[in-house]
């Protein structure tokens, strides 16, 4: 119905004359003049262009926020699209990183259980070195039975074997020649000894602190030294390698016991015999 009044308005308007006559939309002249019937017609239509005006600023304005709406809807389209770009890289850079942690992993793991490998295979040795050290320790306890405790003992540390042969057994007193029973002693070690002759075999002469000074000896360094020697000598003699032989000189300064009383100081005086199996040149030696 407005359709049909905006094209009959402009209709009977233009009965009206041209003075008097002004478009849709601008304002109504101050000496505007219509008869009775076209007056309200007039004033719809003003009010019809009045409303279209309205209507047509409104649609600017929304045109413009749709402009604005659509400028907008592209900027975050475009955020949007570089988020998924860069989820995308860091998605590729979170497989890559978990595959290198997956493969240092893996790594450690074999290094890991080569390492378990390795120490049961050390173990499996020590614990056949073991065996080695403590049967030769009784092959010589037999072996040198008929001597006394207080001459002649041997024990196992630190995974050798030691025998200890005291002063009262090898020498007579600041001499470094060996007493017969001595000779004895160390003839039953030899005839165990050569059996395998890849035993490494240090020997080791101990004194008290009583000073010494002879015309032989300076003081308790020689005379040890001297003792150890003399062993060494023996040992050769029985047909031991000398490559296998180290004869050391300790002096007063590794007691066993205190120097204060006589019974300590008798303990002091003693030759260590340190033997050292290897665990490959003994095995022989088990099978006896």
């Amino acid at each position: 119905m407005k359709n049909v009044s905006l094209i009959i308005i402009p209709l009977l308007l233009s009965t009206v004359s041209c003075t008097t006559y002004y478009k849709c939309g601008e304002t109504r002249p101050e000496k505007f003049t219509a008869s009775k019937r076209i007056m309200p017609l007039v004033n719809e239509r003003d009010s019809l262009c009045s409303e279209t005006k309205s209507l047509e600023t409104a649609l600017a304005t929304e045109k413009t926020a749709n402009q604005r709406l659509q400028g907008e809807y592209a900027s975050l389209e475009g955020e949007f699209n570089n988020l998924q770009s860069k989820s995308a890289m860091t998605q590729e850079e979170m497989s890559a990183e978990l595959r290198k942690q997956a493969d240092e992993l893996s790594k450690k793991a074999q290094t890991l259980a080569e390492r378990e490998k390795s120490l049961r295979e050390m173990q499996a040795v020590i614990a056949r070195q073991d065996s080695i050290t403590n049967r030769l320790n009784s092959i010589l306890r037999d072996a040198l039975l008929g001597f006394k405790a207080d001459e002649l003992s041997v024990e196992v540390k630190n995974g050798k074997v030691y025998v200890s042969m005291s002063d009262k057994l090898l020498f007579k007193s600041g001499s470094a020649a060996v007493e017969a029973k001595g000779q004895e002693a160390i003839s039953v070690l030899a005839n165990v000894l050569q059996k395998n002759p890849d035993i490494d075999i240090l020997i080791e002469g101990h004194t008290d602190n009583v000073p010494i000074k002879t015309a032989a000896y300076k003081d308790n360094w020689d005379l040890s030294a001297a003792r150890a020697t003399a062993i060494v000598r023996l040992l050769e003699a029985k047909e031991i390698d000398s490559k296998k032989l180290t004869a050391a000189g300790r002096g007063e300064y590794q007691p066993r016991a205190t120097n204060d009383t006589p019974e300590g100081r008798a303990l002091n005086r003693r030759t260590e015999i340190i033997l050292s199996p290897k665990l490959d040149e003994l095995m022989q030696l088990l099978g006896q």
